[in-house]
């Protein structure tokens, strides 16, 4: 990737306009984030959620990286504390029985175990608690981290609700740098809340965002853009969300996909252009 391939947060962190999701790749998890990462990727996204991630298993292809020459300080390196709610009961990386705070601070630790890493370039909260009291634990929790120089940044994830994302922006210390969220109609493409980042310099990035788009993806105007730059329409789309400001996640597990993936930095979409693709959403 290229200087002009990245964002610069409201923290001062270099974020690739792409980066590589780790979800649900279990024990080969290691040789795809090498691969990723061996390509030309230099984001990766995990969570500290043994259910969905093998957060050790991130940590291992890293390592093989750091062998063939890439520095840790090339890579933006992305993980999340997953509340109960969101574990298996049977693989919980922290002592369910703990505090909020506590659970927190295990999370992170057993994270940096995983990732072989000293310090995080972005902490994520998986999503909100099932109460605003609860978040905000956990928030100042994660602000602890942040304040003590292991966590460069902070954000927050499946969070579709604009009243409640702005209470925990107005109530933290440490605003969140970045929202991570699935990217479909359904929460109509979270307009309201990428408003509010826009006005806030908080970063948008999007999940699901080929899989839950396929009548986007299919979409005439997709079609005839793909034709035009000899892209696929996953790249039109991926482009386009890269000149809004938005970073999406990838997950394939194709080597060819990954490179049209990086891709689409190659080529920039007319303003017309976007503005047609803006009405698809």
């Amino acid at each position: 990737m290229n200087a002009n391939d990245f964002l610069t947060s409201a923290y001062g962190v270099k974020m690739p306009r792409i980066i590589y999701g780790t979800a649900w790749k279990k024990e080969d998890t290691a040789a795809w984030v090498e691969q990723a990462i061996g390509l030309g990727f230099r984001g990766i996204d995990t969570a500290c959620q043994p259910k969905h991630y093998n957060e050790a298993g991130v940590g291992a292809g890293l390592v093989n990286c750091y062998k063939s020459g890439i520095k840790r300080s090339e890579l933006y390196l992305q993980t999340k504390f997953t509340p109960l709610s969101g574990q298996d009961p049977a693989q919980v990386p922290y002592d369910a029985k703990a505090s909020l705070s506590e659970q927190v601070a295990q999370s992170f630790q057993t994270s940096l175990v995983n990732l072989q890493t000293t310090y995080l370039d972005c902490l994520v909260l998986h999503s909100p608690l099932a109460n605003q009291q609860h978040t905000q634990e956990v928030w100042q929790a994660m602000e602890h981290l942040f304040q003590n120089g292991g966590v460069k940044q902070l954000g927050i994830s499946n969070c579709y609700d604009l009243q409640q994302f702005e209470l925990l922006y107005d109530n933290a210390t440490i605003k969140p740098a970045v929202i991570q969220n699935r990217f479909y109609a359904k929460t109509g493409y979270d307009c309201d809340i990428r408003d509010f980042c826009k006005q806030q310099r908080i970063i948008y990035q999007s999940f699901w965002t080929l899989t839950g788009n396929p009548d986007i993806l299919a979409h005439a105007t997709l079609q005839a853009l793909a034709t035009k730059y000899r892209r696929s329409a996953a790249q039109v789309f991926f482009r386009y969300l890269s000149q809004i400001g938005i970073i999406p996640l990838t997950g394939t597990t194709s080597a060819t996909h990954m490179r049209e993936d990086l891709a689409i930095f190659d080529f920039e979409l007319a303003v017309d252009e976007c503005a047609a693709i803006r009405l698809l959403l």
